[in-house]
């Protein structure tokens, strides 16, 4: 009798929980049943280890997403003190394509110098730099051994297989990187519990997500304007009326110190890329208020 009070004591006191989770859930597929596109959703509550994840199994293209992933790679390397983040890392004209988001060119579109692996990656991961990206693909040893490491920490639902300058080439080829919404919040977790890399770059690569130039039109739009949020976005060209892919994944500090992690992949999509970025910020919105109790 005694065991039975106790499993229905736990029963009443876990309802509430899977039925909040559960209303969030709702809340997020209410929000995005008419919206033209297809939308992968993962949270990850970063201290209890709960999840939520909307088409959480689908493969979404990363676009610039990618470059957390590459970051985590060559920072791994410092750890191993293969590499360290004052190493040069030559700037050569030809390496600086034309027609690609880059400030690194814009600034000296003439290369020829040198820039250290720690200000390159700040601007890959800060700036979005394409050019940089290519660049540390070369110094790191291309996409296939970034795929491999991250499968190596046990994330298999990940595929890396084109540069920047690659995705340039025919659309179809912008769908070779890909990743889950589930896949992206478990890296964000095992980066968050120093699984990936040390502390001391842990705290290099949180800070240059955080004091980052990347779009705030997405998960930032819908944080308060004081909220902490470290994060890569991804965004992907047109055809045909159709964007392949506009992206954000990161990490959010709440008021009491806890964080969670939130990955939105918006993908095929047929809506504006106004309509995009809120898709995004909506969700990102409904997360922020079910974490900080304002429900």
């Amino acid at each position: 009798m005694r065991y039975r009070f106790i499993g229905l004591l736990l029963f009443v006191f876990a309802c509430p929980v899977f039925a909040q989770m559960d209303s969030l859930r709702k809340e997020i597929e209410d929000d995005i049943s008419t919206k033209k596109a297809t939308i992968g959703v993962g949270i990850y509550d970063l201290e209890s280890g709960d999840t939520l994840t909307v088409s959480g199994s689908k493969h979404y293209p990363m676009q610039s997403v990618f470059k957390f992933h590459l970051a985590l790679a060559l920072l791994a390397e410092v750890d191993s003190q293969k590499r360290n983040l004052n190493d040069l890392i030559p700037i050569l004209k030809k390496n600086l394509h034309k027609e690609t988001l880059s400030p690194l060119r814009d600034k000296n579109p003439n290369g020829n110098y040198s820039l250290t692996l720690a200000e390159l990656l700040r601007y890959m991961v800060s700036e979005s730099d394409n050019n940089a990206c290519d660049i540390l693909f070369k110094v790191y040893g291309g996409t296939k051994k970034t795929e491999q490491f991250i499968k190596n920490l046990g994330i298999n639902d990940i595929s890396i297989k084109a540069t920047e300058y690659e995705m340039h080439g025919p659309f179809r080829v912008q769908y070779t990187n890909w990743t889950t919404p589930y896949a992206a919040i478990l890296l964000l977790k095992k980066f968050n519990d120093g699984h990936i890399i040390s502390k001391s770059n842990s705290d290099f690569l949180l800070n240059t997500m955080t004091n980052s130039n990347n779009p705030g039109d997405r998960l930032k739009a819908g944080l308060p304007k004081d909220a902490k949020l470290a994060h890569k976005t991804g965004t992907s060209g047109h055809e045909k009326g159709m964007q392949a892919a506009l992206n954000d994944i990161g990490i959010v500090t709440l008021p009491n110190g806890n964080h969670y992690a939130i990955a939105v992949f918006v993908s095929n999509s047929l809506e504006s890329d106004a309509e995009n970025a809120r898709i995004i910020a909506a969700i990102s919105k409904l997360a922020w208020k079910y974490f900080s109790g304002q429900r």
